[in-house]
């Protein structure tokens, strides 16, 4: 049996009825039962400043605490401008800093982006990607999760209506699974691709 491991979910939309909210909380309903997902806020984050480090602000220090004990990391984030929102982009940067002491180095990671227009959020999706190669987070490549037209999977009361979409994080998930598994076992163990569902 896999070993429980602790996820960092890091969700890059600020907004309340945040279509990528959505996403990650079906993620974490449709997720193995050794994966324990765990939500880590980034929106109370003061902007990175080096200058603040000798005496590094509360929000700060609750993030890097909050993301140092996990295993893995599970970003689900939209696209702004063609790159990943600034609220992702500071959290990586608070969470990666005093330099040699970032909270992410070498933890399992995977991204699903989701927007309402035609591409998925593409864009943000591979600048994350680019950043993770940087902080030493390697990254799952397959399946990819680019989920265009987002809005239009979910019914009148916010429910998932989008039983293709629901099969598609499904896959995600479990493909996650292993993912972090074959990183985090030991040599000479094989990770199991069997989950339910």
């Amino acid at each position: 049996m896999p070993q429980d491991r602790r996820i960092a979910v890091i969700v890059g939309s600020l907004r309340k009825e945040s279509y990528n909210l959505r996403i990650a909380c079906i993620l974490a309903e449709l997720a193995p039962p050794h994966l324990s997902l765990e939500f880590v806020e980034i929106g109370g984050l003061p902007l990175y400043n080096e200058d603040l480090e000798k005496d590094p602000p509360a929000a700060w220090r609750a993030f890097r605490d909050a993301v140092r004990p996990a295993e893995a990391l599970l970003f689900v984030t939209p696209e702004y401008n063609r790159s990943m929102p600034g609220a992702l982009k500071n959290a990586l940067d608070v969470g990666s800093r005093p330099y040699g002491s970032s909270v992410f180095e070498k933890k399992p990671g995977a991204v699903a982006t989701a927007s309402q227009g035609a591409i998925g959020g593409f864009g943000s999706n591979h600048h994350l990607r680019q950043s993770c190669v940087f902080l030493d987070v390697p990254m799952m490549q397959q399946p990819e999760a680019y989920l265009s037209n987002v809005q239009k999977a979910f019914g009148e009361d916010g429910t998932l209506a989008d039983a293709s979409l629901k099969k598609l994080l499904q896959r995600f998930i479990n493909a996650y699974a292993d993912w972090v598994e074959k990183l985090l076992r030991g040599p000479g163990e094989i990770a199991s691709d069997q989950h339910p569902g």
